[in-house]
């Protein structure tokens, strides 16, 4: 009951500091491209583009970190020697507890750089698919490469809820499969898997969730742009989290700070429908009835 009081007050807040600029915007701040130096009653602004670079960087994050954190889950839970595998599931943990700066700072500084080949190689080779054209040859600070540093972020997380949940497959539906003559492989592809369902995805929407929130690693490494463009090696994007970081030393109040609280206050929406929909899915599926994510 606590923890739904404190999200609803929050929610609250949100709401109250959001109406000044939702009352002058209207529902164009939801589909308005554009966020005025200095906002006024006169201004059109609104978050269009940075909802969608919020939820492509996400998407992108997904997809690396996804079959990632189920390879991983898989080896700890199945494949890794008994007294290797505790030390491995504490070092996936502690991965998760890295400050999202340091994450920012070695991707800027050390990823970045090398990611540069990889994007150009992309755009050489699959440049024929939308999503990975350029229009300018430039491929620094890009979507992609934030992606790729916020996947970093989320593999810790999804693995371990998904390495939880292989861990609690019947012991005696994974033997029977042996004995019938199943191989290993066989065995996880037939039974683990299966039951594992709830808990991959659970855990990739709770990393969506973190992917949404991520503020200073963006913030760090793309360029902000408030032009929506399908070229995710292109050099620019933005999201939420990050604009209303770089935004807020200079919105000291008024309709200005306004406009950023409404702003948070769609990423909150965003990240507790995602939530709610990864609950209701786990809660359906068999793994789910066992384990709580």
């Amino acid at each position: 009951m606590v923890t739904f009081v404190v999200l609803f007050l929050i929610g609250l807040f949100l709401v109250i500091r959001s109406v000044a600029a939702l009352r002058v915007a209207g529902l164009k701040f939801f589909t308005t491209a554009s966020w005025p130096p200095a906002i006024t009653e006169h201004s059109d602004f609104g978050i269009a583009a940075i909802v969608y670079y919020t939820v492509e960087i996400a998407l992108i994050a997904l997809v690396i970190a996804v079959p990632v954190s189920i390879a991983t889950a898989l080896f700890v839970a199945e494949y890794a020697p008994r007294q290797v595998r505790r030390p491995l599931t504490s070092l996936v943990d502690l991965l998760a507890a890295v400050p999202s700066l340091i994450y920012g700072l070695w991707g800027f500084f050390y990823l970045q750089p090398r990611m540069i080949g990889v994007s150009e190689w992309l755009n050489a080779h699959l440049g024929f698919i939308p999503i990975f054209q350029v229009t300018q040859k430039l491929f620094s600070s890009s979507p992609f490469i934030a992606g790729v540093v916020v996947s970093l972020m989320v593999i810790p997380i999804s693995t371990s809820v998904m390495r939880e949940v292989f861990s609690q497959t019947p012991q005696g539906e994974k033997e029977a499969a042996l004995a019938l003559g199943g191989t290993r492989w066989g065995m996880i592809r037939k039974v683990v898997l299966p039951f594992g369902v709830g808990g991959m995805i659970g855990g990739s929407m709770l990393g969506l969730g973190r992917a949404l929130g991520e503020t200073i690693a963006v913030a760090i490494i793309i360029s902000p742009i408030l032009i929506i463009s399908p070229h995710i090696l292109q050099s620019g994007g933005n999201s939420v989290a990050a604009w209303i970081a770089l935004r807020f030393s200079e919105s000291t109040g008024g309709l200005p700070l306004s406009a950023l609280m409404a702003a948070g206050l769609t990423l909150f929406l965003l990240t507790l429908v995602v939530n709610t929909i990864a609950s209701f899915i786990v809660s359906r599926s068999r793994s789910g009835s066992g384990i709580e994510i």
